[in-house]
């Protein structure tokens, strides 16, 4: 995300961004393996970098790979000033997060403009959630004006902000602090070229959040990601239980009993981080949690049915408590993607959905056990 859609590792805070010159911080801030960086720009106050507004297939990879969390937490551009095309002392300013995915989504939306890009530290997250944590907050946007000397490279006194970072900015405090007016672009970056050409004017369709299921498709790599190293261990623990109880007489016999019981918990974390976030509108109910908790039920219940070979009482009641609070769980994580929440509302979520789900796997689990001892 960013101005909505959604590698450096430098992380000093920095006058200018220059592959030539010493920053404020008296550390050398390099470009290498930068290849979106076309040359400088020169201002009043030193050399800043002018970045392309195309993409490459570099740029269009580490997307995917950051997608599946894949380098995330590292997929990040230097704060600092950039220039789009030749800016100078009249041109806009717009600010984005230094996650490269929502710097990258900004840039090439500004094909034949002459801009400034004010890139500031976020911790490499994009700019709804930083907004949300407080990492694109206004002491953050504040020291970065101070740190670019912003100031003396612009005659004007705006910065245009993505609309999806207000809940992390006061307006008023920036214009106290800063001089700077905070101005709110549009939602999405592809709109900022039109929200120009008028004036700085965004329509009703411009203000418009949209969620739609391709988006929230795309961020449910990251969700099934995050699983990996649970589902190994989990496989792990069903192939030692197996080979307790005696079920299989062979190697193949083993990885089939495995398999056969890994599928049941495999489709409660498909439930929870992709069928849910695809069907998010459709599913009765406002809480996360309980979305998930019901997709979860239904999931159990087409696995008992449809699926399982014939099982016991105890074992269909197992698959009715621990599989739904999997769903829940991974469903109320998805509350981090979301436009649809707030973060009181996550809050209070959670308060009452993670007990909940934990004494349902517990009571499950112990009917689990009791029917392994007893049968």
């Amino acid at each position: 995300m960013g101005y909505k859609n959604e590698t450096g590792t430098d992380e000093c805070s920095c006058c200018t961004v220059s592959s030539n010159r010493e920053t404020c911080c008296g550390e050398k801030a390099s470009l290498t393996g930068m290849p979106w960086i076309l040359g400088e720009t020169e201002t009043s106050v030193g050399k800043v970098p002018r970045v392309s507004t195309q993409l490459t297939l570099k740029d269009t990879l580490g997307s995917w790979k950051a997608r599946w969390g894949i380098g995330r937490m590292n997929y990040k551009v230097p704060p600092g000033l950039y220039a789009i095309g030749n800016p100078d002392a009249e041109s806009m300013v717009l600010v984005s997060a230094n996650y490269k995915m929502s710097f990258d989504r900004l840039r090439c939306e500004l094909e034949g403009l002459n801009v400034w890009i004010l890139v500031i530290d976020t911790k490499g997250i994009n700019v709804w959630c930083a907004a949300g944590k407080g990492t694109f907050g206004t002491e953050e946007l504040v020291n970065r004006i101070a740190q670019v000397a912003l100031t003396d490279v612009v005659a004007h006194r705006t910065v245009i902000l993505p609309q999806l970072s207000a809940p992390g900015i006061s307006a008023h405090q920036v214009l106290k602090l800063s001089g700077f007016k905070v101005m709110y672009g549009p939602v999405k970056a592809a709109d900022i070229p039109s929200y120009i050409e008028v004036g700085l004017k965004a329509t009703r369709e411009m203000r418009t959040v949209r969620f739609d299921m391709r988006e929230r498709l795309v961020l449910t790599p990251f969700e099934l990601v995050g699983t990996i190293n649970s589902l190994l261990i989990l496989i792990v623990f069903l192939m030692l239980l197996n080979l307790v109880l005696g079920k299989a007489t062979s190697i193949l016999g083993l990885i089939r009993y495995t398999v056969s019981d890994f599928v049941p918990f495999f489709g409660a974390v498909l439930t929870g981080a992709v069928v849910v976030p695809l069907l998010l509108p459709y599913i009765p109910g406002r809480a996360f949690a309980w979305k998930g908790w019901l997709m979860g039920l239904l999931w159990a219940g087409v696995y008992i049915w449809l699926i399982a070979s014939p099982t016991s009482w105890v074992l269909d009641l197992f698959y009715f408590l621990i599989l739904p609070p999997i769903s829940s769980y991974l469903a109320m994580n998805f509350t981090g993607c979301s436009t649809y929440t707030s973060l009181s509302g996550v809050v209070k979520e959670m308060k009452y959905a993670v007990p909940a789900q934990i004494i349902s796997a517990v009571v499950g689990i112990i009917f689990m056990v009791g029917d392994l001892i007893f049968a």
